[in-house]
């Protein structure tokens, strides 16, 4: 049971954002910036990101939910998984293996990201842009994960609704009103 109240069918972050609509604004205009926007990274990539950096903070509602959201914009659930485990075998460009070290060292500190991750990033094509997104990604997925996790929502058991939650965020985008599950 969360430490708040949300409505009912609610899971995650979405009843959180239910019970106060007034936070939930400015959260749901960066998440769809950062994902969303206008990017060199696809929002695939992007959605990559979050789901790692989420994996790595062992947030089940997130890391379930960007990765059907990254599925759904990569139309591949298999790369998604093989990021979640391990991204340096997984089939991606050397260029987000490079960004995803960087989201990982966020994600333990920020202050863990070093001249020579950066070097190595921009060493496999990666632009200042992408590296500054990246790391924003992370440092706010860190954010959002405790958020999730420090009022005790929960996780749904089925995948079934994170397909349903991904599919309407990668089309509709961070700013549709999210509706309780079916």
């Amino acid at each position: 049971m969360a430490h708040v109240p949300v409505p009912e069918g609610m899971p995650g972050i979405r009843g959180l954002m239910a019970y106060r609509p007034e936070t939930a604004l400015p959260l749901n205009q960066l998440a769809e910036v950062l994902l969303q926007g206008p990017s060199t990274l696809t929002k695939g990539e992007r959605e990559l990101i979050a789901t790692y950096v989420s994996s790595l903070n062992r947030c089940t509602y997130c890391a379930s939910t960007h990765g059907a959201i990254a599925k759904h914009h990569l139309n591949d659930a298999d790369v998604v998984r093989q990021v979640r485990e391990d991204p340096e075998t997984a089939p991606i460009s050397p260029k987000l293996k490079a960004l995803l070290r960087i989201a990982a060292k966020v994600q333990q500190g920020g202050r863990r990201v070093t001249d020579e991750d950066v070097a190595a990033a921009h060493a496999e094509g990666a632009t200042d842009l992408e590296v500054h997104d990246t790391v924003l990604i992370a440092a706010a997925f860190c954010m959002f994960n405790r958020y999730v996790d420090g009022l005790a929502t929960w996780a749904p058991d089925d995948e079934s609704i994170y397909d349903q939650i991904g599919a309407q965020r990668a089309t509709q985008g961070y700013l549709a009103p999210a509706k309780p599950l079916a």
